[in-house]
């Protein structure tokens, strides 16, 4: 599987912060033994992260891209509705999974804005910019990630590898 991963931050964009969660989303991903083909970072700028999410999902090289920040209250998180603006089917239960289980932590949880969905063949997912809350929420995923970007490519033995797994802990 191929993924890309997408720091969104005024602060990190601009030199002044260290990007913290999308060392931890990479570290995540390779132990997966997954392929990072691309690794970015963009302001909280609706057309700087639609350009992005539209120029890798586009090429034809990424299976997966994940988005760490920008999915809060702020004014300045955009993440969903660029996302929103790019993908041309939603994938709502990964969202409802997420939340679900980091509901299980945190009360915040219920604050997160986030947002997943296909554009071609690319699965997109907003993750939170915390990076232990970005990994929390990765970890819910790992199970289905390979099985959903195998039917997304319209794998035709994508059914036979189906089984059942049981939901993460968090």
């Amino acid at each position: 599987m191929r993924v890309a991963v997408l720091t969104i931050s005024d602060r990190s964009s601009r030199g002044e912060r260290e990007d913290l969660s999308g060392p931890v989303l990479i570290a995540h991903v390779e132990k997966q033994g997954w392929e990072m083909v691309d690794a970015a970072i963009v302001s909280d700028d609706h057309r700087d992260i639609v350009e992005k999410l539209s120029s890798w999902s586009d090429n034809g090289g990424v299976d997966v891209i994940l988005t760490t920040g920008g999915t809060g209250f702020a004014p300045r998180d955009m993440a969903p509705e660029a996302t929103r603006a790019v993908i041309e089917r939603e994938t709502p239960g990964l969202v409802e999974a997420m939340r679900a289980a980091s509901m299980r932590i945190t009360p915040h949880a219920m604050l997160s804005r986030a947002m997943a969905g296909i554009r071609g063949r690319t699965l997109i997912i907003n993750l939170p910019g915390s990076p232990r809350a970005a990994k929390e929420n990765l970890d819910v995923l790992i199970p289905v990630l390979p099985h959903a970007v195998d039917l997304i490519c319209d794998d035709p033995d994508a059914e036979s590898g189906h089984r059942k797994t049981s939901f993460p802990a968090v």
